[in-house]
Order: structure tokens, then C-alpha cells, then sequence
């Protein structure tokens, strides 16, 4: 696959519609890239872009969005909550897919450098693109914001890496824009049910991990000071959080405003919980919350997990499950409209459209039946996995929370777990199934008039082959595994749904059947003969393992059913 990046600029005007407009069509005017999202914060005066797309043509983007910024946003007349430096105030470059935070890091100093050159613009980079160390943290960049430009480059205490280092007309206009690369950002404010920003920051100053000044007392006591005359600091409570609070007067409410800049340390819902528990403290309470821009879709399953557990209830759910538990914990629909296909990163880059899985029941069996070669088996192959696993999923759900078997609930929550996972994975292969046959009709369309051409397509069509034989082997290898799961099911699932263990498992041996046999259709066009044999023994053996499998968990429940049947009925 292509890499794929993602930019989320913040530029200073979040008032103007022909503004924020005007920005977000220098976007779209580049091939290639998809406008995400456009927020825009009137209190902040201040609007965030999202964007993905290859690097080039996200870097062009970027570009644009700075040149047609700096003609409409004047920074001289600019007033707004948040800080800021520059006319395009950040531009990072974050890794989305096929690429690292160092491919990140040297496409934006290519991009720093031509903003500086081409635009005249001072330009700093941080992140993992800085030049030194200390501008690594955006706050030691943009200190002083844009007031204190002027003087800072007079001095020439921090001379920016591109771009003029003197004030004049360009830049008094535009500011200086903050390029870089960092792992994926979670903008997120908490609302609390005050006016009062000086709790909010109270509170900031207690969760964020550089915490605050020691003072003799609270609010306002003298600072305690180091003997080198520093601040004596108290750390926060959260790691990897920056916080500042703020009134928005749209809302009528002070916020909390957080960057969590890794979730996996600090998840999203421990911000929550957290701000909830500091807020309680100090007499508030917690209104609900809201993203800014995009989040990532874990940090929305782990939300979703962790409420269900708190709840006493089984975080074996599905996806739409978890997220829609996530969403109403958080509070994320309660200050305004929350839309996960737009709002979590995942689901606002797929292409639905042309989803095999998107479609209804009776749409995908009229696909099936059509003239076009795919979908075919293979994605059949796919889509009994994922049935086979959502009944073993079921399963869980339904031991979970029962009566009587209070030992096995643990063992079942994770049961639902990973069949809820293997079950997402088999649905995404239903696709890729689909699409690598495609990849393998387009390469033997190719025309080839030349040895050169011929060598190309013959390049093209081996890889393409492998495509669709690497697909449906791992669909293969995914039965096998899971059958473990129905196992389990049977071990300790609800005997209520002992058929539906034998359902799964019948289910798990189709699609094992169905994908070795797509694998077999196409090793017909394997021209390394020795990798061809290697590959069809594997399948053999696999196919055995688990037909023998299978077999004994269905031999199982048929006995366990007719011993129920032939149980006396209680009078």
C-alpha cells in the first residue's frame, strides 16, 4: 500500500466563514488528498484542518493552505483564547499508514523550508522534525506567541530554521508558522458546569504532567522558588497531558482543554475520569466533553471497554457496540452533535462506497449472484470466519452475567474479546479478497507489445498471483485459530447456546474448506514450482488439522443435544 499521512493545520481565525472557507477549498484543490475535517472554534479564534493523502500531494496541501492563509489572515488585528505565533500556526505531519515519524520529520522540513523560501514566512520546526532539542516542545517554540515575535528576533535569541530572520511587512502580516511531525494528537476539551476559568485552569494545573508552581498558599501565595531562583514545581497527575483551562462564551461554560500526545500512555477516558474526580474536589461537575478533529479508533474501544467493565457488564461487544458505549460515557454528543464517521480517523478514510461489507444481507447475496467473477468463494470463505466468530462471541455475551456461572464470566468476557476481534478481521479479508482478485484481473489486462512490456506485465501478474493466494491462505490460517475459540465456547459457554457452538464450528470449517480451495484455483499460476508445492502441502495439512477439529467439537454437541432430548421433561 501507498503511505498515507495525515496534517492537521490550525490556523488563526475561527470567526470569518469566507476565511475558513477560502482555506479549506486550497485543500481540496489538490489531487489526491481528502478533507477530513474542519473545525472551527469561535472563542479560540482559531480553525483545525484535517487532511490524509499520499506525501506529496499532502505536502502540496499544506503548502496551499499556508499561501492562502497568509493572504487573508492579518495577525495584527488577530485576538483569540488559544496561543498562537503565526497566521498558520502549526502544521504537523503525523504517520498514518506505510510510513514512520522519521519519513514525517524529513517531509516536513522539506515542507518548512519551502513555506520559508517560497513564502517568506519565518518557519520553526518541532516535534520530531526540530533542529535541536529545546524545539522539540511547541510551547518552547512558540513562546512569547506572536507579541512577542519582534523582539525575539531582534535579539536573535531563536532564529527560525527557514525563512527571514528580521521583522518586516510579510511578517508582522503572517506571524511564524510552526512545521513538524508527531505521533497522532488527541485534541480534547472537558466542559464543567461553571463560568469560572480559573477552576478550569485550577484544574488544568492538576492533571496536566507539568503540573504547577509550589506557592506559600492557594490561589494566590508566593511562588516557591529553588536557590537558583526557579519555580519549585508540583508535577500533575497524567503523563503525556498538556492542560489549560478556558471560558467559551458560545457555551456558556468553562473547559478544560487538553493534548494528549500519546493515548496509549494516557487514554482518552482516564482524561475524563480524571477531570471528573478534580472537578468533584473543587464542588463542579463534568458536563461533557468534546474532540477537536480527529481521534484514532482504539482510543474509542478502549473508552468503550472500560465503561462496560466499570459498569459490571462485558466488554466482548462489537465495535459499533463499544464506540457508541464510548460516546455516551464521555459525554461526547451532550455539547454538540458527534458524528463517528467523520469525527474517528479509521472511518473517515474508508471508502464505504465500494465496501463488500457495507452492504445489506440481500445485497451481498445479489453481488454474489451476478455475472461478475468476484465476489466469489473467497469471500464467502471470509464472511463464514466472521459468522462463525460472532457466534462465538454471542456465546460469551450470553455466559457473561449469568447466574450460576459467576467463575466463568472472566474467562468468557475475553472469550467475546477476541472473537469480537477475529470476527473484524475476517471481515475486512471479505474485501481484500475481493480487491487482490481485481489486482489480478487488471495485471493480465495489461498489454504487452514489446520484451520489455512483456517482462513488466509477467512481473505484474506473478505479484498479483501472490496477492490472491496470500489472502485467502491467511483466512486459512485464521479458522484454524479461532476454532480454538469455539472450543472454549463449548468448554464453558452457556449451554443454552450449545447449538450455536456447533453452528460456529461448522461455519469455521466452510471457510477453511472455501479459502484452500481458492488457494489451490491460483497456485495453478505459481511459476516457482518448489514455493507452489510447499504451499499446497501447507494447505492440506492445515485443512486436515482442522477438518479433525471441527469435526470432534460438532460430534460433541450432537451428543450433549440428543442427551437433552432424550432427558425427561420436568412435571
Amino acid at each position: 500500500m501507498d503511505p498515507i499521512v495525515e496534517c492537521v493545520p490550525n490556523i488563526s481565525e475561527g470567526r470569518d466563514r469566507r476565511v475558513i472557507d477560502a482555506v479549506a477549498d486550497a485543500v481540496r484543490s489538490v489531487d489526491g488528498v481528502r478533507l477530513l475535517d474542519v473545525d472551527p472554534g469561535r472563542a479560540t479564534n482559531r480553525t483545525v484542518y484535517t487532511f490524509v493523502g499520499p506525501p506529496e500531494a499532502v505536502k502540496e496541501a499544506a503548502f496551499r493552505l499556508v499561501r492562502t492563509t497568509q493572504s487573508l489572515v492579518d495577525m495584527r488585528t488577530h485576538q483569540g483564547e488559544h496561543p498562537r505565533q503565526g497566521a498558520t500556526d502549526v502544521c504537523p505531519l503525523v504517520p498514518v499508514r506505510d510510513c514512520t515519524l522519521a519519513d514525517c520529520a524529513a517531509w516536513a522540513r522539506q515542507l518548512g523550508r519551502r513555506i520559508g523560501d517560497e513564502l517568506g514566512i519565518p518557519v520553526y520546526l518541532y516535534g520530531e522534525a526540530a533542529s535541536s532539542e529545546p524545539r522539540r516542545l511547541l510551547a518552547n517554540v512558540r513562546a512569547g506567541e506572536y507579541e512577542g515575535l519582534p523582539s525575539k528576533l531582534a535579539a536573535g535569541r531563536m532564529p527560525p530554521d527557514f525563512g527571514p530572520s528580521t521583522w518586516n511587512e510579510t511578517v508582522a502580516r503572517a506571524g511564524a508558522t510552526q512545521v513538524g511531525a508527531r505521533a497522532f494528537l488527541v485534541a480534547y476539551n472537558v466542559t464543567l458546569n461553571t463560568r469560572d476559568r480559573k477552576k478550569a485552569n485550577d484544574i488544568a494545573f492538576a492533571i496536566r504532567e507539568s503540573g504547577r508552581a509550589k506557592r506559600t498558599s492557594y490561589p494566590d501565595g508566593e511562588i516557591v522558588r529553588h536557590p537558583d531562583g526557579t519555580a519549585v514545581k508540583i508535577p500533575g497527575r497524567l503523563k503525556g497531558v498538556a492542560a489549560v483551562g478556558w471560558y467559551i462564551e458560545e457555551y456558556g461554560a468553562a473547559q478544560v482543554s487538553v493534548n494528549i500526545t500519546d493515548h496509549h500512555v494516557t487514554p482518552v477516558h482516564t482524561v475524563f475520569d480524571t477531570v471528573e474526580e478534580e472537578a468533584a474536589k473543587r464542588g463542579l461537575r463534568v458536563t461533557g466533553s468534546e474532540l477537536v478533529g480527529l481521534v484514532p479508533l482504539d482510543a474509542m474501544l478502549a473508552a468503550g471497554r472500560h465503561y462496560l467493565r466499570k459498569a459490571g457488564k462485558t466488554a466482548g461487544v462489537s465495535e459499533a457496540e463499544l464506540v457508541h458505549t464510548a460516546v455516551r460515557s464521555l459525554g461526547l454528543a451532550d455539547v454538540r452533535p458527534f458524528d463517528a464517521s467523520k469525527s474517528i480517523i479509521e472511518y473517515a478514510i474508508r471508502d464505504r462506497s465500494r465496501s463488500l461489507v457495507e452492504k445489506t444481507c440481500r445485497g451481498f447475496a445479489d453481488e454474489l449472484a451476478s455475472d461478475s467473477p468476484a465476489p466469489g468463494g473467497g469471500s464467502v470463505a471470509a464472511l463464514s470466519g466472521a459468522l462463525g466468530c460472532a457466534l462465538v462471541a454471542m456465546v460469551g455475551a450470553l455466559t457473561h452475567g449469568r447466574a450460576g456461572q459467576e467463575d466463568d464470566w472472566s474467562a468468557m468476557e475475553e472469550l467475546g474479546v477476541r472473537a469480537q476481534a477475529a470476527k473484524d478481521w475476517f471481515l475486512d479479508a471479505v474485501d481484500r479478497d475481493t480487491d487482490a482478485f481485481n489486482r489480478l484481473m487488471d495485471a493480465l489486462r495489461i498489454k504487452a507489445r514489446t520484451p520489455a512490456e512483456t517482462a513488466a506485465k509477467d512481473a505484474a501478474v506473478a505479484a498479483a498471483t501472490r496477492g490472491a493466494i496470500d489472502v485467502p491462505l491467511q483466512v486459512l490460517e485464521r479458522c484454524r485459530e479461532s476454532l480454538a475459540l469455539v472450543e472454549a465456547a463449548l468448554g464453558r459457554g452457556n449451554p443454552n447456546a450449545l447449538s450455536d457452538v456447533g453452528v460456529a464450528a461448522a461455519l469455521l470449517q466452510a471457510g477453511a474448506e472455501g479459502a484452500a480451495m481458492n488457494v489451490l484455483i491460483n497456485l495453478g499460476g505459481v511459476k516457482e514450482a518448489a514455493w507452489a508445492k510447499e504451499t499446497a502441502g501447507r494447505v492440506d495439512a492445515i485443512t486436515g488439522d482442522l477438518r479433525r477439529a471441527a469435526d470432534a467439537v460438532v460430534e460433541k454437541v450432537r451428543r450433549q443435544l440428543a442427551g437433552a432430548a432424550a432427558a425427561p421433561a420436568d412435571c
